[in-house]
């Protein structure tokens, strides 16, 4: 089977397509033909290589992705309700289902969780095996296809709206690149759970398409003072929730954007790690500062159904063969891309 992987880091250039041999499942496992994978900026970030971070060699990238049931382990289907045919999303983490923390339903924040691609090997691949329990159905009437560029950036999206912040009807929420995967899943949870949105993106083009997946109002980020336009929309109050994950080139406005009393909750800089922070604007606005790393596995269930439903769509900019997995880490890199690119393995 041909499978996607890097022997060392650097530029697009490093990935390899290599033969492997289909791997077996055992006890609690399946091996699954993976129909459809997506590329995400953790695949970039691994790729690249990140500070303090040891990514041992090689490794195969992926995260996002579905795939169908090909065999069962020994006595897996005596504790799974999996059976051969069976087309599933792939959950991008795992852990061991032990800690205090995965009893408590926040496996995510577990001290034993993992994600794939990043800390073992991926789903860039043909065939991979996967323990049952991270296996789900993927409900009827969703596209395979489509819906492998949903996991990652929903439950990112899901966990800081959701588990984080705990958003309610009729409060206001701000989303920072709302045509990124996880503002684009942002703009349509936040709506889904009767929140008035707004977005910002850094084109036309992009305020366009996230007024298309929800929003409200689209603003331009790359404006100087973009925050006052977010005050003007709520006649001078700001917005109850910012949901960040774009770092200084927009963390002031960010800050400046929020009520009184708002929470700004954060899963990462793509624009850099450090940001400057004015104690007492944080304190005497009450403002609360949230950070949020991936989500639950139990939303998983609540965000395909919402799918089913047509309430959640993912963006899909491109679907490309495998074989071009070079050119669409390049169009990534490059923000080229409105929305997610999904390959197709093995062609």
């Amino acid at each position: 089977m041909q499978v996607a992987l890097i022997r060392e880091h650097g530029g697009p250039d490093v990935i390899r397509l290599e033969e492997r041999s289909i791997p077996e499942p055992g006890p609690g496992e399946v091996l699954v033909r993976v129909l459809a994978v997506s590329i995400n900026h953790l695949d970039l970030w691994v790729r690249q290589g990140m500070p303090g971070m040891h990514i041992p060699f090689p490794r195969i990238l992926g995260c996002d992705g579905t795939g169908e049931v090909v065999s069962l382990g020994e006595g897996t289907e005596l504790a799974s309700p999996l059976k051969v045919g069976d087309i599933v999303v792939i959950e991008p983490g795992y852990s061991s289902g032990l800690s205090a923390m995965d009893k408590a339903g926040l496996d995510h924040l577990s001290s034993d969780y993992e994600i794939r691609g990043e800390h073992s090997d991926g789903i860039d691949a043909e065939f991979v095996v996967i323990e049952a329990r991270f296996l789900m159905l993927l409900p009827a009437g969703i596209d395979p296809i489509h819906a492998a560029a949903m996991p990652l950036a929903f439950v990112t999206a899901w966990g800081m709206l959701v588990t984080r912040v705990n958003v309610q009807p009729q409060e206001t929420v701000l989303v920072l690149g709302g045509t990124s995967g996880v503002g684009s899943a942002a703009i349509q949870i936040a709506k889904y759970i009767g929140a008035r949105v707004f977005a910002t993106a850094g084109t036309e083009e992009k305020c366009q398409l996230s007024r298309d997946l929800g929003a409200d109002e689209a603003i331009l980020h790359n404006e100087a003072g973009w925050s006052r336009r977010v005050r003007e929309l709520t006649d001078g109050r700001g917005a109850d929730v910012v949901v960040e994950h774009v770092g200084p080139a927009t963390w002031s406005d960010s800050m400046r954007a929020l009520a009184r009393n708002g929470r700004l909750v954060t899963c990462g800089g793509t624009t850099g790690p450090e940001v400057r922070l004015l104690l007492p604007h944080l304190f005497i606005k009450n403002i609360s500062v949230l950070g949020s790393t991936m989500g639950p596995r139990d939303a998983f269930p609540a965000i395909f159904e919402a799918a089913a439903s047509g309430a959640l769509r993912p963006v899909v900019d491109r679907v490309l063969p495998m074989s071009e997995i070079v050119s669409a880490h390049t169009a990534l890199e490059n923000r080229e891309v409105l929305g997610k690119i999904v390959l197709i393995p093995g062609k």
